[in-house]
């Protein structure tokens, strides 16, 4: 095909869309089903009547052909694992009984029986089911979903490609099964999946199927040659079926790399790459392989996980490029939409100038349709597109919010003194010890506790001005008074005021910080119900004023026992944020710890004798490949250095990490200096405390006990066996005890009855050890 053709054949699509709904009304009908005030019928309804609006939306826009199967009711991995039937043994009557209550235990766990691990999904803040496999794991095939929402598609006379996690990245994302022996891989279960994805293709093409996606996103990362070859032997025998639908193998979030010629040999119809992020890579690649001839590529060249308008213009350079590369291009963004909000009209506390530098879900449906019809048309076709999309980047270039001249003089005088503490570990450990007089196994939690209903309307009547401040903080402090008292009572040893005034860990900054927008409607969803609205960070950053000291002074006054003061760190500041793409991450990450870091020295100067600076994203942000990872790690870590270095000796440091893989990072979480880390570790099974003991960690850790994304209590018996494996890993002195995460989705209920029993299993412990309380 010539490349006139090519542009000719260029067509709009997306690889998903955003699941929730405008009014996140799938978050409602699900978690209604958990409460018992909605039936599974109606839940069905709800999510078949969001899925045929997320399709009109698209039509509409002008997209050629929709996705199917990127719905889910939680989890799009924990789908696939339902469609191959690995169905953990402990879940299995659950799910025989009830396909959807089975399918929910696996997520959420039930009282008697723990969820499925869960991890973040590659660099983004979406969290994913992570598949348990053994050596007797059986593949089935259940295909039921897929075939169901295509066929609801078609019959609204789309154009409809089912999308499916392909079975490379399915196995490479999955963990041994308990008790599978050590060294066990579960790639090596190729062989036995294939056959039910030639099945699940089988069934899409019987149901009008023409094209299947399968995501690959895994080959983006690094891989060894045996995992290449299994790639090379998957689709090839993939490709070789004849009763199929044409495929289309995607990759994003990096270049695809040393799998980029594997896959164009391949006996497969298209490719999907990423053309946003290493977007020259890809080309060179791409060029290098020669090209992709007679067959079709998806070029990704709208940022699917950062809300800025799109450079049109540069776009369709890329674009224009690529037509002498491929039998045919057409035109996407570069992931799922699934990772930015729904629709940017939605909005009205933004000011109009700076919305126009802005796009989510819906918009960039429109502007990928837009560079299709400049791509298959001229730039004629779309010259009134072209103009509008300059004078917006020139808007945004210009605009006084994105530069603050004495924020930038300040970051360029940091200097290396101010990255580090005064004084080495050891010496600050001995002084915190005698500053704070902590028992063996402190117990402690994360941060934040339930959010209440009454706390959550309080927070809406405020902003509406149905309350004024005074009686909005009435409110706050009466919760804090419950806090703390609870925590009293119930006997822990470093206490938290909870939390009760803030949104989001991260919204809650960013909206006392210049150079943050906040969104009233852009919701993303992080894991099953539970999603966010992260900010907008536009322009340069600078702290106006304390945002957190008020309310740890207040819960300080109210005992004599230790509270923390809580920060979210730079990092997390950003990887939960819509971050500038004007300056380097780095530059940004300083303006953010420097803001912080004069929270830290008023947090300090108020008496607060343990401040926690959480960064949870620092594994998630961590770059996918290998090579990427030494200058990132060098500005994290920097950053959150920058941050927490200005304290006293006996100012004890936390910082705070959840749901990922930190062997990964593991020396980088050495280079943050915190003096305490605690981590998640509960539903991993306190991997990570013998990760960090071979690693020669030497600090203090506190692996969470008590999985907080479940709804069950975990007995004291269990608690008491999790301390226990990690005391096999660290030393009794330098082992706190503590939840997974923070509290904030929780009920009062659950909260109380846990922290009765991690109370109740380190006293046990201490007494097994020989130690009193002081």
């Amino acid at each position: 095909m010539t490349s006139t053709s090519a542009a000719a054949a260029a067509r709009a699509t997306v690889h998903g869309y955003p699941r929730q709904g405008r009014n996140r009304e799938l978050k409602k009908a699900v978690e209604g089903y958990w409460k018992g005030r909605v039936t599974a019928g109606a839940l069905h309804r709800t999510a078949a009547e969001l899925r045929r609006e997320n399709w009109r939306q698209l039509a509409e826009a002008g997209v050629h052909e929709v996705p199917t199967g990127d719905f889910s009711y939680y989890d799009h991995v924990l789908d696939t694992s339902v469609m191959v039937g690995a169905v953990p043994a402990r879940h299995r009557a659950a799910v025989a009984a009830d396909a959807l209550d089975g399918y929910f235990a696996m997520a959420r766990g039930t009282q008697d029986v723990a969820p499925l691990e869960m991890t973040k999904w590659f660099d983004t803040n979406y969290h994913y089911l992570v598949p348990e496999l053994g050596p007797d794991t059986v593949f089935t095939t259940h295909s039921a979903k897929q075939v169901t929402e295509l066929k609801e598609a078609l019959a609204l006379g789309l154009a409809a490609r089912p999308v499916v996690l392909g079975p490379v990245t399915y196995l490479l994302l999955a963990k041994p099964a308990p008790g599978a022996a050590p060294g066990f891989a579960p790639l090596t279960l190729l062989d036995r999946l294939l056959p039910v994805y030639a099945e699940v293709l089988a069934d899409l093409r019987a149901a009008g199927a023409a094209w299947v996606q399968l995501d690959e996103p895994a080959l983006v990362q690094d891989r060894t040659p045996a995992e290449l070859n299994a790639v090379a032997r998957a689709y090839r025998e993939l490709g070789g079926l004849t009763d199929r639908p044409k495929l289309l193998v995607a990759s994003y979030f990096d270049r695809l790399g040393e799998a980029l010629p594997v896959l164009a040999k391949a006996p497969v119809e298209g490719l999907a790459l990423d053309f946003t992020r290493s977007a020259a890579a890809n080309l060179d690649d791409l060029a290098a392989v020669g090209g992709l001839p007679g067959k079709r590529l998806v070029a990704g060249v709208v940022d699917g996980r950062n809300v800025w308008t799109n450079d049109l213009e540069k776009s369709l350079a890329t674009l224009g490029t690529l037509l002498g590369l491929a039998g045919r291009v057409d035109v996407a963004p570069s992931c799922s939409l699934l990772h930015v909000p729904l629709d940017v009209t939605a909005e009205r506390d933004i000011d109009p100038q700076v919305l126009r530098w802005l796009a989510f879900a819906r918009q960039k449906a429109h502007e990928v349709v837009t560079l299709a019809k400049g791509l298959a048309h001229g730039t004629g076709a779309i010259a009134a597109e072209l103009a509008a999309n300059r004078a917006d980047l020139a808007s945004r270039r210009g605009s006084a919010l994105t530069r603050d001249p004495a924020v930038r003089a300040r970051a360029a005088a940091v200097t290396d003194a101010a990255t580090h503490r005064s004084q080495p570990y050891a010496e600050r450990a001995a002084a915190q010890r005698a500053h704070l007089g902590l028992p063996l196994l402190p117990v402690t939690t994360i941060g934040s506790f339930p959010q209440t209903t009454g706390l959550r309307t309080a927070r809406a009547d405020l902003r509406a001005g149905r309350i004024g401040s005074a009686a909005y903080e009435e409110l706050v402090e009466a919760e804090i008074r419950e806090v703390v008292s609870f925590q009293e009572k119930a006997g822990l040893d470093v206490l938290v005021h909870g939390e009760a005034e803030r949104n989001d860990m991260v919204q809650y900054f960013a909206e006392q910080l210049t150079g943050y927008l906040a969104t009233r409607h852009g919701w993303v969803q992080s894991y099953g119900t539970r999603y966010v609205r992260p900010p907008v960070l536009a322009g340069d950053v600078f702290r106006p004023g304390p945002m957190t000291v008020r309310w740890t002074r207040y819960a300080r006054s109210l005992t004599r026992r230790p509270v923390k003061g809580m920060l979210t760190g730079p990092v997390t500041m950003l990887a939960w944020s819509f971050v500038r793409d004007d300056q380097p991450l780095a530059d940004t990450a300083r303006q953010v710890a420097l803001a912080l870091r004069d929270e830290v020295h008023d947090l300090e100067a108020a008496g607060t004798p343990v401040i926690q600076v959480d960064e949870p994203a620092l594994r998630e942000t961590l770059p996918l490949r290998a090579a990427d990872r030494p200058a990132y790690v060098a500005w994290a870590t920097e950053a959150f250095r920058l941050a927490t270095s200005g304290v006293r000796p006996d100012t004890q440091i936390h910082t705070h990490m959840c749901y990922a893989e930190f062997g990964d990072v593991l020396a980088a979480i050495d280079a943050l200096d915190a003096d305490v880390i605690s981590l998640e570790a509960a539903r991993s099974h306190m991997q990570v405390a013998a990760e960090l003991a071979a690693a020669g960690y030497p600090r203090e850790v506190g692996p969470g006990v008590y999985d907080i994304h479940s709804p069950r209590v975990p007995a004291v018996a269990e608690v008491t066996d999790l301390l226990r494996t990690a005391l096999t890993a660290v030393p009794a002195d330098r082992l706190w005890v503590n939840p997974d995460c923070g509290l904030k989705t929780r009920t009062w209920p659950e909260v109380r009855a846990a922290l009765d029993h991690l109370v109740q299993a380190a006293r046990t412990l201490r007494e097994e050890l020989g130690h009193r309380a002081p």
